[in-house]
């Protein structure tokens, strides 16, 4: 059967999808994406999965997409970062069978994907994308997708996205902010940008940003023309696609009762529940600390009931036409959107004006040398409370050789220049040693050679031993014939 493409694959294989779940690392995983299909998901995507660890790693395929078999988790699209034509094209034939469609990452703003080179920063390297996205189509017997943000300029975004089809993306996902647009310099996503995509080309397009409620779906839809609308928003409210609000426990119940069913690590778990009781643990400050130490599924189960009922006390004593606090649009134990603040509001937070003094809270962290914890983020004043020898200091940190091969730290006193992964392959093939990483192939083998070369002589000697006792015998018994 001749693999579907364009508004074919979009209308059949994807059943003309409206609503759809991004993917998003640690947090789109099988127990989630089920919880959003009930309430309204119509499509969803993996978490970006590391094309070239994918290819290498049995256990990571394993963990991330072979065991997640599920026939509900349909229609399903997997997505990868990866910057080697190759290496994607291996990884995407080692998921095509376990989803409807590969997606290429060309989205990620993040610093990881600027280390390892993916992502949104690969956008400017088109004869490369091409190469990738062609190589993809022609092998592949699942159509290939790719999502990507936007330049600053409507032209330059254009030209890009019709590069993109034409290499052979069959649909495109357009996430109207810049690689520079993130964390609280995010700002608005731009339509316009997304629009002038969606008239330039000739397959479906998703538009991803700005999306809080349902009626920012449809008016997006509206403005745009585009054919979805992506969202990460029910990180906030898993009913986002169904128009509803409900309140947090609730779903928290049903999503725990998932996750029994299909079980992710409790890291998972706890981050959706940071995000889906957020406003929730502004009042309750204990209950934020009991999340982050608890260290079963039970055990936050017993949080959520907890929660529950200091929220069902504050209803049953609310007074009449009382109104939400903080300037929230509904009362905090009912799922609705988190703003991130921008600079400007960091920073009348953190007592200091104008953007400067906002980006220095930011940045503190970083440039800070004398470690004064007044200056480090929650997160490095825990590990200074557990060590408080500890420096944040860069310029301390140990500097590591990469390995010739994969460019991880490779060992100081490996024989072959290596990371561990890297010089175990190698030992085992060659049958060497090396004593740095506790390898020993060359000393093993030659033991067991050892101890087999034993084992036959002994069966020698134990077979000369039988012969001369045989001897014997009949010896005896002739001796005792002539007597």
């Amino acid at each position: 059967m001749p693999k579907l493409q364009g508004f074919e694959f979009w209308r059949n294989t994807l059943k003309g999808a409206h609503y759809i779940i991004a993917p998003m690392v640690d947090q789109s995983e099988l127990a989630w994406r089920l919880l959003s299909r009930r309430h309204g998901a119509q499509l969803c995507y993996t978490p970006m999965l590391h094309a070239q660890v994918f290819v290498r790693d049995a256990n990571y395929r394993k963990e991330n997409l072979y065991c997640d078999v599920c026939p509900e988790d349909r229609p399903l699209i997997v997505q990868f970062c990866a910057n080697d034509p190759e290496v994607f094209v291996q990884a995407a034939l080692l998921a095509q069978d376990y989803c409807d469609a590969i997606d290429l990452n060309l989205g990620c703003p993040q610093m990881i994907a600027k280390r390892g080179h993916y992502g949104a920063f690969l956008q400017e390297e088109w004869a490369l994308l091409q190469r990738m996205i062609f190589l993809a189509h022609e092998t592949l017997s699942v159509p290939i997708t790719c999502k990507i943000r936007v330049f600053p300029e409507i032209d330059k975004t254009v030209k890009y996205a019709q590069l993109l089809e034409k290499a052979g993306c069959q649909l495109l996902t357009v996430h109207g902010r810049t690689k520079e647009q993130k964390g609280p310099l995010a700002g608005l996503a731009s339509w316009e940008h997304i629009k002038a995509v969606r008239k330039a080309v000739s397959i479906p397009v998703f538009a991803n940003g700005n999306i809080q409620y349902l009626s920012d779906v449809e008016e997006c839809i509206q403005k745009t023309g585009v054919h979805g609308v992506m969202s990460a928003g029910n990180l906030h409210n898993p009913a986002l696609f169904e128009g509803r609000n409900p309140v947090v426990w609730e779903m928290t119940e049903e999503y725990l009762e998932i996750v029994h069913q299909y079980p992710c690590p409790l890291s998972y778990v706890r981050a959706h529940l940071f995000k889906l009781w957020h406003h929730t643990l502004q009042v309750y400050q204990q209950l934020r600390e009991e999340l982050a130490k608890v260290k079963t599924l039970e055990g936050i189960a017993d949080v959520n009931r907890e929660l529950k009922l200091r929220c069902q006390e504050e209803i049953a004593n609310q007074k009449e036409g009382e109104k939400p606090k903080g300037g929230l649009p509904f009362f905090h134990w009912i799922c609705q959107p988190y703003v991130r603040p921008g600079p400007k509001e960091i920073c009348k937070e953190n007592g200091t004006s104008g953007s400067a003094g906002g980006m220095r809270g930011k940045r503190a962290l970083e440039d800070e040398e004398d470690g004064n914890s007044d200056m480090l983020s929650k997160n490095k004043q825990k590990k200074k409370l557990r060590n408080p020898n500890k420096s944040f200091d860069p310029s301390l940190k140990p500097k590591y050789a990469k390995c010739d091969h994969c460019g991880n730290p490779k060992g100081n006193k490996c024989v072959f220049n290596l990371c561990r992964g890297c010089c175990k392959k190698r030992a085992f093939k060659e049958t060497a040693d090396c004593p740095g990483h506790g390898l020993l192939f060359k000393t093993k083998y030659e033991k067991s050679l050892l101890r087999k070369s034993g084992q036959t002589e002994m069966q020698k000697i134990e077979r000369t031993q039988k012969g001369d006792t045989e001897e014997t015998a009949e010896l005896k018994e002739g001796i005792d014939t002539v007597l």
